[in-house]
């Protein structure tokens, strides 16, 4: 059989499987016991495939990835993140478009830990967007900020999504998320520049309204007690991966455990909360450990039947210029995007496309930040991005689909220009991982 055969079989398989209702883990199982059939011998082949499918599932870089999703989990299910928010909230004071720099700030953190950009859309659009809607703010400023949180999210660390990039790309899972800390502050203040901006550009947008005073003591005071702790989390296994202190593993088993504290020390920490956090992360980790399984066997499938490398080859004939192929891949990623959650995604190109820009001479470490950063913008990329419908979901009735749509641009056009900055300037990502 021919490559493009074999790779129109596998793909072809896993896509109709999918078409049909099948769950993503499962149509990928299936399409790998059918290739295993096909390419492998057998029954033989298949139960080879299964022993290699259960191995990788063994790894110790998969552990930080239940540890960062129970943390977030707790975060939020202990109130500790609504804390936050308000704590934000309160200390910005009658700054024009403050409820839009607070869905930034505190959205970015609880998306980073929560690892699930729907999950996190939906919780946001339900909790602020009708809070700003009925403080007169214009649908761009309350709809933008969300959809752009998950840009913000998903490269800054802890971020249990690029744990599982790295570990389906079996490429260092702590460079990495080291990586993700330049270009996505310079994502961040990308983000405040535009809702700065749009402010400025028309104030009646984001109209300001009374607050209630707060001393500066008293700022102080929610700032140590609400924010400092919260991020100080964040911050604290940050630099200790930095620093080489410790793993990732052991970074989210702190992080865990800096949160248990907290919410121990706020008394918020409930038998309740702790099993809905407990539940929480472990369905979330029961899906990325499938994933895992159905990625590493459906890697074994494209070598074996010749279908990678064929792909590659052909790939590589055009002799186009590897920033050319790398704009080709971005591209078929975001349309992707319009059709796919991130998870399958990754599922359905990691296996070919990280074989093909280690080919081209891309260093993995950079590629895998910006496959990050595809991912999520193919999300909110109109017309189909799925995170648009979710805003429409949860967005007040009168929120037209044209409205969410043009909210989504400008944080789309800041995240391009984080991803055109990281291929001319690779030492942005680079620079930190580095250090190590």
């Amino acid at each position: 059989m021919e490559w493009y055969e074999a790779l129109a079989l596998l793909v072809g398989s896993i896509m109709f499987l999918m078409a049909i209702g099948m769950p993503v883990a499962l149509a990928f199982l299936a399409a790998n016991i059918l290739g295993a059939w096909v390419f492998m011998g057998g029954d033989r082949g298949v139960a080879q495939l299964l022993n290699n499918g259960f191995g990788s599932l063994t790894k110790f870089a998969l552990v930080p990835i239940p540890l960062f999703l129970l943390m977030g989990e707790i975060f939020f299910h202990t109130g500790l993140g609504g804390r936050m928010f308000t704590a934000i909230d309160r200390l910005l004071g009658r700054l024009p478009g403050r409820l839009s720099y607070v869905t930034v700030l505190g959205g970015t953190a609880f998306s980073t830990l929560s690892g699930s950009s729907m999950g996190s859309t939906a919780l946001l659009g339900s909790l602020m967007v009708p809070e700003m809607s009925q403080r007169g703010y214009k649908k761009h400023m309350s709809v933008g900020p969300i959809l752009g949180t998950g840009g913000l999210a998903i490269i800054i660390p802890p971020s249990a999504l690029a744990v599982l990039l790295a570990t389906l790309a079996q490429i260092d899972v702590a460079a990495l998320l080291i990586a993700g800390i330049i270009p996505g502050l310079i994502l961040a203040g990308f983000y405040i520049g535009t809702i700065w901006l749009q402010t400025q550009l028309d104030p009646s947008a984001a109209p300001a309204y009374d607050v209630e005073p707060l001393p500066l003591l008293g700022k102080l005071w929610l700032l140590f007690r609400e924010v400092v702790p919260m991020v100080g989390v964040m911050v604290v296994i940050i630099v200790m991966m930095v620093r080489g202190i410790v793993t990732p593993s052991e970074a989210a088993a702190f992080g865990a455990l800096g949160v248990l504290i907290l919410a121990a020390l706020f008394r918020c920490l409930t038998w309740d909360a702790m099993k809905k956090s407990v539940i929480g992360a472990l369905r979330v980790t029961l899906m990325a450990y499938l994933i895992v399984f159905g990625s590493a066997t459906f890697s074994q499938l494209l070598a074996f039947s010749g279908a990678s490398r064929g792909l590659i080859e052909w790939a590589t004939d055009f002799e186009l210029a590897p920033v050319a192929m790398l704009l080709v891949m971005f591209a078929v990623l975001l349309i992707l995007g319009m059709f796919m959650e991130q998870i399958s995604m990754m599922l359905l190109t990691v296996p070919i496309f990280f074989p093909l820009a280690t080919t081209l001479g891309f260093d993995p470490i950079w590629f895998g930040l910006i496959m990050l950063l595809a991912l999520e913008i193919s999300f909110t990329t109109p017309p189909f991005g799925l995170l648009l419908f979710v805003m429409k979901g949860v967005a007040p009735p009168d929120t037209t689909m044209r409205q969410i749509y043009l909210a989504a641009v400008p944080f789309i056009l800041c995240s391009l220009c984080v991803v055109a900055l990281l291929i001319l300037f690779p030492q942005l990502a680079l620079w930190l991982p580095g250090l190590g």
